[in-house]
């Protein structure tokens, strides 16, 4: 459990790193191809389901 609670802050702090020297724009597109990505994954998860 400890484990897992470090490894999570830690993942999340170098993802928000990484997007400091990045511009709005960027940051804009990566939300879209994220959104993108969910959209998919929420697809394949409701064909299954059904």
């Amino acid at each position: 459990m400890l484990f897992r609670l470090t490894y999570l802050a830690v993942t999340n702090t170098l993802a928000a790193l990484r997007l400091l020297p990045m511009s709005d724009r960027d940051k804009d597109i990566e939300i879209l191809v994220l959104r993108h990505q969910i959209t998919l994954l929420e697809r394949q998860l409701g064909s299954n389901r059904s």
